[in-house]
């Protein structure tokens, strides 16, 4: 069962601040429900062209220094993590989920450069 709390994301954040920060980004992180961490992109000098991200899917809806931040960003969000699901006897047993977003919905993602 997914779990996630703020003494895990604590443990994970200054990885992830490191990602934030070699890139030049500004975003925050939170739990959701218990189950997904999320990291909320603010700032920063890459237009990602939309305020959503798949993070199944980076690699074929990315291009360029926008895929390679958000792949490493993924990366440090994810130690730690597990998936040991079985999609053909519908047992679903992951460590957390990730969530990752461009903006917030009341205030939009500032492109800085």
């Amino acid at each position: 069962m997914a779990y996630m709390n703020v003494e895990k994301k604590n443990k994970l954040a200054s990885g992830i601040k490191k990602v934030l920060a070699k890139y030049g980004m500004k975003g925050t992180l939170a739990v959701n429900h218990h189950a997904t961490l999320v990291c909320n992109l603010k700032s920063g000098p890459i237009d990602f062209g939309t305020d959503s991200v798949n993070t199944y899917h980076i690699d074929s809806h990315f291009t360029g220094v926008a895929k390679e931040f958000l792949l490493k960003l993924k990366d440090a969000m994810m130690v730690g993590n597990h998936n040991r699901s079985d999609i053909m006897t519908d047992y679903f047993d992951v460590g957390w989920y990730i969530k990752i977003n461009v903006g917030k919905w009341d205030k939009a993602y500032e492109v800085t450069a």
